[in-house]
């Protein structure tokens, strides 16, 4: 007579051992940042240009064609900051980072001005005044999640900044 208890045992061992490999595979999943580095004025990538999450030490250098890829990211928020020399430093705030999709951010630098030891000026007798808007935000898409009942609605969320004027309740328009 064969006992059924050895294969009982095999049996309960390979469910622990694929429950266990289960458990693991779902608590190391990470997620990934990606996105590109250009020039704000040519839109020229910007090679070799440095992308860091602020407070820690992970982060990535972009490409020749300005990409960059930042992987193996803990799901949560993150502020991510790009550089590069001749460059204005710019930071981008509440990355979402999540395990099922890969955060994209892409950067457009200004130039920063940089000391001349002789400059030669020249004048026109046409000038072409710059127009500047009274007042510049940034929404991010956290912020529009948080604004209370907007019910993740970009329009409402706008609709609740300074200087923006709203028509009825029944259209959508800003």
């Amino acid at each position: 007579m064969v006992s059924s208890r050895p294969c009982n045992l095999i049996m309960k061992q390979l469910i622990i051992t694929f429950f266990s490999l289960l458990a693991l595979t779902t608590m190391s999943q990470t997620g990934v940042i990606q996105g590109s580095v250009l020039d704000a004025v040519t839109n020229e990538p910007i090679p070799f240009a440095n992308v860091l999450i602020e407070g820690q030490s992970k982060g990535a250098v972009s490409d020749l064609n300005g990409k960059y890829i930042i992987d193996n990211i803990l799901p949560g928020l993150y502020n991510l900051e790009a550089s590069f020399i001749g460059y204005k430093k710019e930071v981008e705030f509440e990355i979402e980072v999540s395990n099922s999709r890969s955060a994209i951010v892409n950067f457009r630098l200004e130039t920063n001005a940089t000391e001349l030891e002789v400059a030669e000026i020249e004048g026109s007798s046409f000038t072409n005044k710059e127009e500047s808007p009274l007042s510049v935000r940034k929404i991010g898409v956290n912020e529009v999640k948080r604004n209370p009942g907007g019910n993740r609605d970009i329009s409402r969320a706008i609709r609740s900044l300074p200087g923006v004027a709203s028509i009825p309740s029944f259209r959508n328009d800003i």
